[in-house]
């Protein structure tokens, strides 16, 4: 016999269960970017590899070990994205819509990492990111922050999330200061372990992100990027304080969140957890000025970040901020029993999905007694099961059974139905339900 076929590891299914959850969490998303004025851009999950390696750079852990890389028949070599911006600057410079122009763009979808899966990180894993072009100012940075927190007020993750940001100042600044981290960490070489000695010559910034704790307090005791900053980084950053404190969103300055490469510039931030455990990263983002021109294009401010769904969705079960209504699948499962019965089944339920759009509905098929199918519908967690015998095709009515609540049994006719169906749409709460999940 053939052997068992299995997904790749790392690459789960997403099975029906789950994929409410998935679609109440997206509803969100797409609700809050129309919201902004952000539009969606969709790009490949295939690139040039020498798209990554110019964004990302060539020494680094993603490209060197983690991507998916292989040569066509073309012998082209090609990558699945790792990650989600490169790609939409490339879609931008290429479709031309940063000349002369200001764009506020969203991504949702799969990127692609060969790492060692872990508790809501895996090899094929989810995305949603935010991408602005065009726009300098701190405005900018405290609005695309601002997005993202009104994202975890509506998912009721607010209270336990926290807002860390920093500056990485200009270019040139960032240079004098590397000089100056080397000098420090050269002068203290012996407590650098392996991974930060590599980094001492190509990525000094990124020991600032050493969780080994043998190496934080020399760490913390390194000069501060903060501190050497030039005064157009210092005023923008006053500028984004200025207006996050405007707008009541809470931050902490962490002096050693950086980023490693050269295009990043002022403004970096991140939302990070400790609801999972040891802290983690759910939201990370910031200025990347530099990038546009690195790929190709003209000089191009830019800031966004991009969020892990697996890790957001893992957080919302872990708090238990799941709605009831988001582990729901049908408002209304309509079962049968009869001569004829069946035919007239399909055309009720043809006629409620007409006349009640947002109404989630579904026919029992396959026979069985009036006892299996109320199992079955009360199995769909549906609200509503409508039943219809031969003695309600008769009389032209249906019986309507709440299933989660204690109305009483009503025999209703078609018009009737679709009247009590109708109240009971406009009388649950708006977030209730997937009914407008686009």
């Amino acid at each position: 016999m053939s052997s068992k076929l299995q997904a790749i590891r790392g690459m789960n299914d997403l099975l029906p269960e789950r994929s409410p959850l998935w679609q109440y969490f997206e509803q969100h998303v797409r609700q809050l970017m129309a919201q902004y004025g952000y539009l969606e851009m969709r790009t490949p999950v295939l690139e040039q590899t020498a798209l990554f390696k110019r964004s990302i750079g060539e020494v680094t852990d993603i490209v060197e070990k983690e991507m998916y890389t292989f040569d066509d028949r073309n012998g082209d070599s090609l990558s699945l994205r790792p990650e989600g911006t490169a790609s939409v600057v490339r879609a931008a410079i290429e479709n031309g819509l940063l000349h002369n122009q200001t764009q506020r763009l969203w991504y949702a979808g799969p990127m692609f990492r060969h790492e060692r899966p872990q508790k809501g990180r895996y090899r094929q894993f989810h995305q949603v990111g935010v991408e602005v072009f065009g726009l300098e100012g701190p405005d900018i940075d405290t609005e695309v922050i601002a997005l993202s927190a009104r994202l975890w007020q509506a998912l009721g993750l607010i209270d336990h999330v926290q807002l860390e940001i920093n500056s990485l100042g200009s270019l040139e600044a960032r240079h004098a200061y590397r000089a100056t981290l080397v000098d420090y960490f050269n002068a203290h070489l012996e407590q650098l372990d392996e991974d930060a000695r590599r980094r001492l010559d190509s990525n000094p910034l990124r020991i600032l992100d050493s969780k080994n704790p043998d190496m934080q307090a020399l760490i913390e005791a390194a000069p501060k990027l903060i501190d050497h900053l030039d005064e157009a980084s210092v005023a923008h950053f006053e500028g984004l304080k200025q207006r996050l404190d405007a707008l009541g969103i809470e931050y902490v300055i962490n002096t050693r969140l950086v980023r490693g490469l050269d295009y990043y510039s002022r403004t970096v931030f991140e939302w990070t957890t400790t609801a999972l455990g040891s802290q983690g990263t759910v939201c990370a983002g910031g200025r990347y000025d530099g990038l546009v021109e690195q790929l190709g294009g003209k000089p191009t401010p830019a800031v966004g970040f991009a969020m892990g769904v697996e890790r957001l969705i893992l957080l919302l079960e872990t708090l238990e901020l799941v709605p009831e209504a988001a582990e729901d699948i049908l408002d209304v499962y309509l079962t049968g029993q009869g001569e004829g019965v069946d035919t007239q089944l399909l055309v009720l339920g043809e006629t409620l999905r007409s006349r009640l759009p947002g109404l989630r509905v579904q026919v029992h098929c396959g026979g069985g007694s009036f006892k299996s199918q109320l199992k079955k519908a009360d199995r769909s967690r549906a609200r509503f099961a409508v039943m219809l015998g031969e003695d309600e095709l008769a009389a032209g009515t249906a019986a309507l059974k709440d299933l989660r609540g204690e109305e009483p049994q009503q025999q209703l006719d078609t018009a009737s139905l679709v009247d009590r169906l109708a109240r009971w749409m406009d009388e649950r709460p708006a977030d209730s339900g997937l009914s407008t999940r686009l």
